[in-house]
């Protein structure tokens, strides 16, 4: 049975998310120190902010995908020199575009996770894209208890678990479920890093894995 997507309907490039990890993922892909021409994913690359910020510094073999025609039809408009690197593409569907390489240095997943049914599947896809020296790097949400505390506290429940919100989140991850799916699909967790806000109100954290 084919999972349902809902359309997430971008408008722009980034959100305001890209202000505070995309900087966290530039470092832990420079302290990777990879080749210029290494290939890289992002694996729900949305308006394509991302991808592009990648491509400007230097990494030409980087290219994106997204479920959402809205997202993609945004990065091909506003990143027109990169516009064949960007396709449509079911996360849940093994089977890359033929466009795309088979297998990656580094795959991105930036705040995508959260919005999947099944990212048990997701992830196994990730990792069957992956060179067997490759790199994952995943960012979602941060919930723990004190950030989940002051949440309830401050009567903010209904504004961070927005039910309302069509194509919003359906899954909602700590460190350590997140550490547990990830081993489950053969990602070894090698470096956590929270960013947005103050230690453990952090507003995402950021996972550095190594394909087992």
């Amino acid at each position: 049975m084919e999972k349902e997507y809902i359309e997430y309907k971008w408008e722009k490039p980034d959100t305001c998310a890209h202000k505070y990890i995309t900087p966290v993922i530039i470092k832990i892909i420079r302290d990777l120190n990879p080749n210029s021409d290494a290939k890289i994913l992002d694996a729900g690359c949305g308006g394509g902010n991302l991808v592009y910020t990648l491509y400007k510094i230097g990494f030409n073999s980087i290219y994106g995908f997204d479920a959402s025609k809205s997202g993609i039809d945004v990065a091909k408009e506003n990143f027109p020199e990169i516009s064949n690197q960007f396709f449509i593409h079911n996360t849940y569907e093994t089977k890359l575009p033929t466009e795309i390489p088979v297998k990656f240095n580094i795959i991105i997943s930036m705040e995508v996770i959260e919005h999947l049914y099944s990212p048990k599947t997701y992830l196994t896809n990730i990792y069957h894209w992956l060179r067997d020296d490759g790199f994952l790097i995943l960012t979602t949400p941060y919930h723990g208890y004190l950030k989940n505390l002051t949440v309830a506290l401050l009567d903010k429940f209904d504004n961070h678990f927005n039910p309302l919100w069509e194509g919003g989140h359906i899954k909602f991850f700590s460190k350590g479920t997140l550490f547990s799916i990830l081993k489950d699909s053969g990602l070894k967790p090698i470096k956590f890093t929270g960013c947005g806000r103050i230690p453990y109100l952090w507003k995402s954290m950021v996972v550095l894995c190594k394909k087992q």
